[in-house]
Order: C-alpha cells, then sequence, then structure tokens
C-alpha cells in the first residue's frame, strides 16, 4: 500500500521516487485526496533534495496524463512550439508565430502563459488588443491552426491540471525555483500539445528565474534529455537576460515592437533571437537541413512581409482588431516621464529585475494571478549596455496611466543603470545551444 507519509519521508531522506510513487502523488494531488500540508511537505522536500532524469520525466508524464491531450494528425505538416522560461520585453513569441508558420512548411500551435511577478505574458501582450481572444475551444484552437498556420491561445482547464495544483502550492511554498519541477512543469504543458519537437528559450541572467548561468544550463540540459526518454526532440538555446530584449517593456507597447520586427525594422537584438530560435524550430522537425537554412528562409519572409501578413491573419482569426493596434489610442497614457543620463559615458549595467518590478508597479505586470493588467502602461529603454550615452540623453521613456505609481516606478528606475567613463563589451545574445 502506498502512503503519502511514506512518499515525503522517503524524499525527505534524499531516497529515490518510484513511478508509481509519483503517479500516486500525481492523482492525489488532482483528487483531492492528498492534502495540500503533505504535497508542500514534499515539494519542499523535492527543493532541498532533487530528483533524478527518471523522477523528473515520470513526474513529467504523470502530470501529462491528469488531463487531455492535444492530437495533430488531420494537419498535413509537422507541428513544432517554443517556449520562453520567461524575461522582461520578451515579444519574440508574437513574431515567431506568424514568421515561421509563413514558411508553409510547419504549423505552429502555441499554448502561453501571463505575466506573474516580474517578468510578462504573452496572453497580456495579446489581450491589449481589441477583441483578440486567447480563451478560445481546442475545437476554434485547431481550426486557426488549420487555417492560418498558427494561433497563440492560454492553457485550457483540460490540459495539465494538476500542473494548475502543483504550481499554485510552488508558488505559495516558495519552491519555484527548483530545476526537476521547472523542467515538469514547462514540458508537461508542452508535451500534452501534442506538437512534433520544441524549441526552449531558457533565460538567464538578472531579468530571469535563473540568473546564474550553470543553473540555466543544468534546467535546459535536463529538459532536453526528458525530451529524448519521451521521444520528442527538443533543441534548447540558452539566451541572455542580462538587460531587457528589445526596446518595449510593457504589454501594447510590446505587440507594437513585434510588429517592427515583423517590418523588418525591430530592434536587433529582438529580430536576430526570433529569426534564431525560428530556425531552430524549422530544423527539429527536419523541414531544412540546417538552421543556418532554416534562418535565411525566415529573413527572406521578414523583409518581403510574409510574415507580417500572417501576424494579421492570426490576429483577426482570434477577433482582433488591426486597426486599433496601429492607431495612437493603442499606446496613448496619461503620463509619459524621461529619465535622462546625468553625464557622459557608457551604460554599463541594466538591472533587469529592477525594470520588471518597475513596469509591474505601473500597471503593466501582476503580484497575484487576479490583479488587472493596464494594457497601455510600460518601458522604452532607449540606451542598451554598451551603448555610448551623452548627459541629458534619454535612458528611458515611462508610460503611466497613474502618477503615484509613475513615481514609485521611476524611483526603481533611477536606480537601476550604470553609466561608466570606459567602453564596456556587449553582452552575447546566445550563449550556448543544447540539443
Amino acid at each position: 500500500m502506498i502512503r503519502a507519509i511514506d512518499i515525503i519521508r522517503k524524499k525527505r531522506d534524499g531516497e529515490k521516487l518510484g513511478k508509481k510513487e509519483i503517479e500516486f502523488i500525481v492523482k492525489g494531488a488532482l483528487s483531492g485526496e492528498i492534502p495540500d500540508y503533505q504535497l508542500s511537505a514534499l515539494l519542499m522536500a523535492i527543493y532541498f533534495r532533487g530528483m533524478d532524469l527518471n523522477e523528473t520525466t515520470a513526474l513529467t508524464e504523470a502530470m501529462i496524463k491528469s488531463g487531455e491531450t492535444l492530437e495533430w494528425s488531420f494537419l498535413k505538416k509537422p507541428t513544432v512550439d517554443k517556449h520562453s522560461t520567461g524575461g522582461v520585453g520578451d515579444k519574440v513569441s508574437i513574431a515567431l508565430a506568424p514568421l515561421v508558420a509563413s514558411t508553409n512548411l510547419v504549423y505552429v500551435p502555441m499554448i502561453s502563459g501571463r505575466a506573474l511577478g516580474h517578468t510578462g505574458g504573452t496572453l497580456d501582450k495579446l489581450e491589449s488588443i481589441r477583441g483578440y481572444r486567447t480563451n478560445l475551444s481546442i475545437e476554434e484552437f485547431k481550426e486557426v491552426v488549420k487555417n492560418v498556420g498558427c494561433s497563440i491561445i492560454g492553457q485550457t482547464d483540460k490540459l495539465v491540471p494538476a500542473d494548475r495544483k502543483l504550481y499554485a502550492l510552488r508558488d505559495a511554498t516558495s519552491t519555484i525555483e527548483s530545476i526537476p519541477l521547472i523542467a515538469s512543469s514547462i514540458l508537461s504543458k508542452k508535451l500534452a500539445e501534442g506538437v512534433d519537437a520544441i524549441v526552449l528559450d531558457v533565460k538567464v541572467g538578472s531579468g530571469a528565474f535563473m540568473p546564474k548561468l550553470k543553473e540555466a544550463k543544468e534546467l535546459a540540459m535536463l529538459m532536453v534529455e526528458i525530451g529524448k526518454k519521451m521521444d520528442k526532440k527538443i533543441i534548447a538555446l540558452i539566451t541572455n537576460m542580462e538587460q531587457p530584449l528589445g526596446k518595449a517593456v510593457g504589454n501594447a507597447l510590446e505587440v507594437r515592437e513585434a510588429i517592427d520586427i515583423l517590418k523588418g525594422n525591430g530592434p536587433s537584438d529582438a529580430t536576430e533571437l526570433t529569426l534564431r530560435l525560428g530556425s531552430y524550430m524549422l530544423y527539429a522537425v527536419e523541414v531544412v537541413k540546417s538552421p543556418e537554412e532554416g534562418y535565411k528562409k525566415l529573413k527572406n519572409n521578414l523583409y518581403n512581409g510574409d510574415g507580417l501578413r500572417r501576424l494579421r491573419r492570426m490576429i483577426e482569426a482570434h477577433g482582433g482588431d488591426w486597426n486599433y493596434i496601429l492607431s495612437d489610442d493603442f499606446i496613448r497614457t496619461k503620463y509619459v516621464y524621461h529619465i535622462t543620463a546625468s553625464t557622459n559615458g557608457y551604460i554599463s549595467q541594466l538591472e533587469t529585475y529592477k525594470i520588471g518590478i518597475a513596469s509591474q508597479i505601473l500597471g503593466a505586470g501582476r503580484s497575484k494571478m487576479d490583479d488587472v493588467i493596464d494594457h497601455k502602461v510600460g518601458i522604452i529603454v532607449n540606451k542598451k549596455i554598451g551603448d555610448k550615452v551623452d548627459e541629458g540623453d534619454i535612458i528611458f521613456e515611462v508610460r503611466a496611466n497613474d502618477e503615484n505609481r509613475l513615481n514609485q516606478a521611476v524611483e526603481i528606475l533611477e536606480n537601476s543603470y550604470k553609466i561608466v567613463k570606459r567602453k564596456v563589451q556587449q553582452l552575447p545574445l546566445i550563449y550556448e545551444i543544447i540539443e
């Protein structure tokens, strides 16, 4: 007879859990038969004692089986998705899904998340578009993917319900940062989508959940290995989050910047990362012989407008108002405040976590799940690490609708950057690729 208390004791003492024990825990979490206090104790034991590859794979499989899984055999081409571990200014998915789909080589069904803490959420960004529905039924989701080639929706109640239960407890018990728990949470949701391959954008730096390269690499390698054990192609790119990605931080502001990327005039870092992730998405499902071949195809569709036209088709298929995105009202706020350089020199540091917190305080993010988002507010980061600045240059443009929130955000932002006299080296965009 399997008992929760014995499983907790076993993990507390550093022993490995068997597949049946892990399945027992996941089923008990979902049914309510195992109380929250025992689940919390087990999560804390896992946080301190860890899980090996077999345990983490078993946990991932058990969570996938806790709900429905999607199936795409009715499509005649491969399906592929991308997942980011979360960052500041990361609007890549909004440009990436339609750009990759515009090659007509693959389908891109994407299930995304919301903002929590200092990081942004793709769903909140899309919901800044008047009329855009992120809560499509699975049938509607499949229809949009079939007709448009891509679709971005939120997680449904029927996909991986066990993860929602365990994630809420992890959040409440400060066990979010456990690498096995992160890996199983991410992969259970992505593999339940039923796609043929996944490309992971594992962020590292001051604006990421993984601030150290060693931890980010450990997470990336674990997820790639789980993919191998489950016969799924997973490729992980470890990318820089020591500064915001692109210039825009916020919701409507980031949608605008995603459009700029697809027009070929977006910020160089966000554009390059979109192309690189997309090239590995095409390579992962073997519709191109190399990432370099995929890169060329995507770059061509960036400049011929095919990616942008596909984005418009996706937005309109979800009920979104394309003309509203292009209007002045889409990003209009009551206050616009400039933070300027007090001296000449070079930007040597941007504390991305602080910039994310400032954006959250303005109303662009959440500190708890039921907080209401202000889609128009945000920050434009005009100077990046390595850039030359002269006294009076605008470093941050802060857009706000509430004076108190504006003042709090400005105070944080004024202490989030450093200017030095000597030129500093710009940071790499991609540290490593693991497959």
